[in-house]
């Protein structure tokens, strides 16, 4: 009983992981901050919903659907669906009309429900179609690179593409880090250390933010109180 999550890395330069779940006998988890969007699939007593999921600016709790399937996939940071600005999706979600078990209608043309082991031909198919796009920019300072721009062009890029600033996201990021490392059993003082928390308050607030949980909770696993998505980058 509980939430069932598996995921996986891609290959495609526009995927950053693919996901899928199942629920049994859980109501209700904590949905962590993510600064990703996502499409996804699911299928909840026959009926089939397709939704784009924005960036998530700190944890809340969220509905878990009884017996509903998931599949997901969450894009890397820059890609973006340009008539569907990802800046005014953020902690937000919309729902994709007219979907069935075989397609949906996105922007004007029926598209066949991927799966979890062919995500990377479907989204292939909406960058050739040019219904994904991804700001160049942005992905060069992710990469490392510095643009020839200014600081207020690119934090303008940045918001524009991602929904978040940089400094949302590091702090997002880092906080997400340490949860992984938390649920591994490294030490709480050596986390401080590793990813730059000042002292044990500061990494506290930020759990508590970003993550909805305190570091005892996040050794004592319970399945009854289940977290979204919490991956090793």
């Amino acid at each position: 009983m509980g939430l069932e999550v598996e995921s996986r890395a891609s290959a495609s330069p526009y995927i950053e992981r693919v996901w899928r779940s199942s629920s049994d006998g859980v109501a209700r988890m904590t949905s962590i901050a993510a600064t990703h969007w996502d499409l996804v699939f699911w299928e909840h007593r026959g009926q089939v919903n397709v939704t784009v999921q924005g960036p998530v600016p700190r944890a809340s709790p969220a509905p878990v659907p009884e017996d509903a399937t998931f599949l997901g996939i969450t894009f890397v940071l820059g890609t973006s669906m340009p008539h569907l600005p990802i800046d005014r999706l953020v902690d937000d979600s919309v729902e994709i009309p007219d979907a069935t078990r075989r397609s949906f209608w996105l922007k004007g043309s029926a598209w066949r429900l991927p799966g979890y082991d062919n995500a990377e031909e479907f989204v292939g198919r909406l960058v050739r179609e040019g219904v994904l796009a991804c700001d160049p920019i942005v992905a060069a300072v992710l990469g490392g690179a510095s643009p020839e721009v200014s600081e207020r062009t690119l934090q303008r890029r940045f918001v524009a593409a991602t929904g978040l600033t940089r400094g949302a996201i590091r702090q997002i990021d880092r906080a997400r880090q340490a949860a992984v490392l938390i649920q591994e059993g490294v030490p709480v003082h050596d986390v401080i250390h590793r990813l730059g928390y000042f002292d044990q308050p500061h990494l506290a607030r930020s759990l508590a933010r970003y993550i909805g949980r305190t570091a005892t909770q996040l050794r004592d696993r319970d399945p009854a109180k289940p977290l979204s998505l919490l991956y090793k980058t």
